[in-house]
């Protein structure tokens, strides 16, 4: 059982930047690759960004890539989602989850994932 806790949303100019962090419980966070996704008042939740389980390997959704830098820290047990160049379009409920995955292996589809935090709010303004 993983628990994900996310926190460092909030509001921002376009242009600006945030970092999300997503604490995650449990013994075997190594274990998992990690995710965020994000879901727009009347979209369908998207996927941003993945990291492999020892954080050799990134992945990003092609709106996000260049912008966004997805980490990780094992001794910490967290994930980070560093944000830049935000634009209003970035506004959403921002999601981390884990996926037991094997070495190197990334996770795009919501459905490969295990485990969801609740979400933190990021609002871009312009």
């Amino acid at each position: 059982q993983v628990q994900l806790v996310e926190s460092g949303g909030g509001l921002v100019q376009a242009g600006g930047s945030l970092r999300l962090s997503c604490a995650a419980s449990g013994r075997t966070f190594s274990s998992y690759a990690m995710g965020w996704f994000r879901q727009a008042p009347g979209k369908e939740r998207e996927f941003v960004a993945t990291i492999s389980r020892g954080g050799g390997s990134t992945a990003y959704a092609n709106s996000v890539k260049g912008r966004f830098t997805i980490s990780r820290d094992n001794a910490r047990n967290a994930v980070y989602l560093q944000m830049n160049s935000l634009k209003p379009e970035d506004t959403a409920v921002y999601y981390c989850s884990a996926a037991f995955a094997g070495a190197g292996v990334l996770r795009r589809l919501e459905r490969e994932y295990d485990y969801w935090g609740l979400g933190t709010q990021v609002t871009v303004s312009s």
